[in-house]
């Protein structure tokens, strides 16, 4: 077994060089180290390692393409971050002279599969670098960490000294992403890989079908993609493609084809699967639909039988996703020869009809040689014991799958389309609520989660902003121990993270400022960002409810709504800068810092009257750029009142209450997130 050049018995040392770091030291050090995931156990040594364009890379392990790759990636991933040209850009066999010497003691499996060794050891010190792993899927994780090392000093770009050992907590850490609602193409796909990757996420699951669209290439069944996708789907040239990219990034493709409902693209080019008689045509709309396969029709199943198999062989990995949520019923209701075939066979409701074609469908799914996974609703008493139960209804419904037997993910509190803050999602563990009393051998068979990036909402233009970077906070949760909670300290390192996103070609940043150019008609958008900044897309279903006319798939996603980040980090910052004024304990900077804040929304009403004159896409949010002015005004007088030492009168705090408790209403389907921090400026002037 390899060790670092230095050896020593690394169980034992670690355990006692951790255990006697006290929590606020700890946290100490994880603000010094911009790593995200947090690791397992790491030491803080002092000393760093200057990063120069002289640095190389050596390999002391057997020959490895996937290695040798990996490495080549790095390389070209490090000199993109520090804008230097490596002259050693290459590795090297050997372990001789060298920055950083890369040891795998075995070769990773010819795809990534579930519960392989992620684990790697990181010793960094001011004359140089060694990382070690159990095979090389363990090394591209490490390789992750010291990318995320590296960063501007005094002198140069440097590492600083420490000693990792890192592990993940769980073995399914994964992102859904869906296509079938809003198409998106194979560069959108690929850097994304590329953000998984970099936060050590190791599943991408590919919700392909829906009732919105069908996604890729059949060849026994091309009528699928012919008349269910508008032309937008993948070859099947293309999705190995991807499964490749994936795989040389440590990562499984998981295929998701959601069947008996969400499943209308399918019957526009085969009615005869469906319980209903049609015509059917591709839904635009968002929603429960009703259309369902007939479960009670032989005919459904050989047609899912060829089906299946095509696509097991075209993606390798064991696990099969086959959907199996919000089956309505209505047309099995409605359709008399079901509902005799159900009588003949003692069937009284649809739950036990859904239970028949899940099981026949698993049955198919084990022959093809794959292991299937399906929402909550696939979960009866009646499953083989391998199926995997993901659960979108919560930690309890995931609990009590453990306890019969079943393993399960987690993807409630994940939901990044619903535009929650990053400590919301922090704050979802797998193990947790109701989940948090399982026995060890119960909690064995929580394989961890998955965010999920459901598309209504959602264009290439924009995804990246909603996946990121709050999908790091997700991997963080699944790869970090439990007890790494901090908040702040997520925020911080998060912030730095979605910074080095950008160097692989994430855009959540870039497309920010080129959708406001375009509501602002190619002109100057420093007024429009300030409203922009502060603004945040409402919260979970919301925006289907408050619109105007019900939105479809064609409509554009070009508002200020589609632009606006899912979590304004100027409104946390402001949020912090508040408690401690009213704490007492502020010092002049951060006064001056909320004057010029304040001052500049009081002005935005002026500021962008003219642009909201010329622009359609901002006539909708004129009354949110007043309402900010009017925050502003209050929340200065407020500052003014705090500094004097004078309560305010009370007739003032009512206006301004009421005022602000207008502006904390949504408006353009937006939530205008510093009134409650304005209020609570307000309140503070109140004689105490």
């Amino acid at each position: 077994m390899h060790t670092f050049g230095i050896r020593f018995t690394a169980i034992v040392f670690m355990s006692l060089a951790f255990s006697s770091f006290s929590r606020a030291q700890l946290q100490a050090q994880a603000a010094q180290l911009a790593i995200m995931p947090l690791p397992a156990q790491y030491r803080l040594e002092n000393g760093q390692l200057p990063i120069d364009q002289a640095f190389s890379v050596k390999l002391s392990s057997p020959r490895d393409a996937y290695l040798d790759l990996a490495v080549a990636r790095f390389l070209r991933d490090l000199s993109r971050q520090t804008g230097m040209t490596l002259q050693n850009a290459s590795p090297g066999p050997g372990s001789g002279t060298a920055i950083l010497i890369i040891r795998a003691e075995a070769k990773s499996k010819p795809m990534p599969e579930l519960g392989e060794d992620e684990s790697y050891r990181l010793k960094i010190a001011a004359g140089g670098a060694e990382l070690s792993a159990p095979n090389t899927l363990g090394v591209l994780r490490g390789l992750q960490t010291f990318l995320q090392l590296v960063q501007p000093m005094q002198s140069g770009f440097a590492v600083p000294a420490v000693t990792i050992e890192d592990k993940p907590r769980f073995p399914w850490r994964g992102l859904m992403i869906d296509v079938a609602r809003h198409f998106m193409p194979m560069e959108v796909i690929k850097r994304n890989l590329d953000g998984l990757a970099a936060v050590k996420l190791n599943v991408f699951h590919w919700h392909l079908s829906d009732n919105q669209g069908f996604r890729v290439e059949s060849k026994e069944f091309p009528k699928l993609q012919e008349r269910g996708s508008d032309g937008r789907y993948y070859t099947q040239q293309q999705v190995r493609e991807v499964i490749a990219y994936a795989q040389e990034r440590g990562i499984r493709v998981v295929p998701e084809f959601d069947i008996p409902g969400h499943s209308t693209a399918w019957f526009v080019g085969y009615p005869e699967l469906a319980s209903g008689p049609g015509p059917y045509q591709i839904e635009r709309q968002w929603g429960v639909f009703d259309p369902a396969m007939d479960p009670t029709n032989d005919d459904v199943y050989k047609f899912l039988d060829k089906f299946i198999g095509e696509m097991a062989r075209l993606f390798p990995d064991r696990y099969f996703h086959i959907g199996g949520d919000e089956v309505n019923g209505k047309q099995w209701d409605a359709n008399p020869k079901i509902q005799e075939w159900m009588r003949a066979h003692g069937m009284k409701t649809n739950e036990q009809l859904q239970t028949y074609f899940t099981n026949r469908v698993q049955k198919i799914v084990e022959k093809h040689g794959k292991t299937m996974v399906g929402w909550d609703e696939i979960l009866n008493p009646d499953s083989p014991k391998s199926v995997v139960i993901q659960s979108w209804r919560g930690q309890k419904s995931l609990a009590d799958a453990a306890r019969q037997g079943y393993r399960g993910l987690l993807s409630t509190g994940y939901y990044v389309d619903l535009n929650w803050p990053a400590a919301q999602h922090y704050a979802a563990d797998p193990l947790g609520d109701g989940a948090a009393d399982l026995t060890p051998e119960q909690k064995q068979r929580v394989l961890g989660g998955e965010a999920c990036m459901w598309a209504e909402y959602v264009s290439p233009e924009n995804i990246d902003s909603r996946i990121w970077p709050r999908t790091a906070a997700i991997a963080e949760r699944l790869w970090s121990p439990q007890n790494v909670t901090d908040v702040d300290s997520m925020y911080a390192r998060m912030e730095k993270e979605s910074a080095r996103l950008d160097f692989l070609g994430l855009t959540q940043h870039t497309n920010y400022g080129a959708m406001l150019r375009r509501i602002a008609d190619g002109g100057e958008i420093d007024r429009l960002k300030v409203l922009a900044d502060v603004v945040e897309p409402v919260k979970d279903y919301d925006r289907e409810k408050l619109a105007k006319t019900p939105a479809v798939q064609s409509t554009p996603l070009n508002r200020l709504i589609d632009a606006a980040r899912p979590e304004s980090d100027t409104a946390r910052r402001f949020g912090h800068m508040v408690d401690a004024l009213v704490a007492g304990k502020a010092d002049d900077r951060t006064r001056s810092e909320m004057r010029s804040l304040l001052a500049a929304w009081q002005e935005n009403r002026a500021a962008l009257q003219p642009m909201i004159a010329q622009s359609f896409l901002l006539a909708e949010d004129a009354q949110l750029s007043q309402n900010l002015s009017a925050l502003g005004a209050a929340g200065l007088a407020a500052m003014d009142y705090l500094q004097s030492g004078r309560p305010s009168p009370e007739s003032w705090r009512t206006q301004q209450l009421a005022e602000i408790a207008g502006a904390k209403q949504p408006n353009a389907q937006l939530l205008l997130v510093v009134a409650g921090q304005v209020e609570k400026l307000v309140q503070a002037t109140a004689a105490r």
